[in-house]
């Protein structure tokens, strides 16, 4: 019988969810147990979860709506995040002095509570999406930056060394030596971002909105509607895994030449 490439590829990603699924099963059903079979716990405090997928099944059309709002901000801001970031550490590697200046500023700027300053932003820019917008970036903002920095500054000297006796300039040399040299890191910053990004934009939406799964968490919240809030967290949590997954995809398409890949391949085998 003839294993096809496809049979390989089905075969490897049961090989890798199968654990994460089994966990989370024996999870649910420990939830369960606490809360609707022994009933250690009541029901306004902590929904069971058929109480939870009966709301997930019943109020989807109006889950999705808020999930909808959310999910665009989390994608708006975190692609801002993103491009600004990675000019960011690209400025801050080129120069010293920019980087002795702009990086201080930076870290004293990141240690500041996000929550603490969100309601300025809806003083400042109304309750549209740009508050959450805004907050989703600054959140997401500092582990681009960081990982970028580091994957550039990890370059191997000697490829550098090469490229000047080449005579490669300082723009070829950065889009061919250090640019795909510095994805790997990058892409593990990206990969944290997006999901600090679904909260940014989850915190903006706690401070001033009428959409969205933080608005939808708070009235579910105020209400004592938990099978409702904790689906809320359900469809939030999703969110940040689904764009997750992305990023992984994206990273495997990029970066197939990476030491991880090659290794996943070895060990596949």
């Amino acid at each position: 019988m003839k294993i096809t490439r496809r049979d390989t590829a089905a075969e490897g990603l049961l090989e890798r969810t199968w654990r994460p699924v089994a966990l989370l099963a024996v999870l649910v059903l420990l939830w369960q147990l606490v809360t609707a079979t022994t009933g250690l716990i009541e029901p306004y405090l902590v929904p069971s979860p058929a109480a939870t997928l009966d709301v997930l099944i019943g109020q989807w059309p109006y889950l999705w709506q808020h999930t909808w709002v959310t999910t665009y901000e989390t994608v708006l801001g975190f692609v801002l995040a993103a491009l600004v970031g990675v000019l960011t550490a690209v400025a801050l590697v080129s120069s010293a002095t920019v980087e002795r200046t702009v990086y201080p500023v930076l870290l004293f700027a990141q240690v500041i509570p996000k929550i603490a300053i969100a309601p300025l932003f809806v003083v400042w820019l109304g309750f549209g999406l740009e508050p959450k917008i805004l907050v989703a970036v600054l959140i997401a903002f500092f582990p681009v930056v960081i990982s970028m920095v580091t994957g550039l500054k990890s370059v191997d000297p000697e490829m550098l060394q090469l490229a000047s006796v080449m005579g490669g300039g300082p723009l070829k040399t950065f889009w061919k030596i250090r640019f795909p040299a510095s994805l790997p890191q990058l892409f593990a910053g990206l990969k944290v971002a997006v999901t600090l990004a679904v909260t940014g934009a989850v915190v903006g939406e706690f401070v001033g909105a009428n959409e969205g799964l933080g608005y939808l968490i708070l009235q579910a919240n105020g209400n004592l509607d938990t099978p409702m809030l904790f689906a809320g967290l359900i469809v939030m949590s999703v969110v940040g895994v689904v764009l997750f997954v992305l990023l992984e995809i994206a990273e495997r398409l990029v970066l197939p030449w990476h030491a991880s890949r090659r290794a996943e391949a070895v060990t596949t085998s």
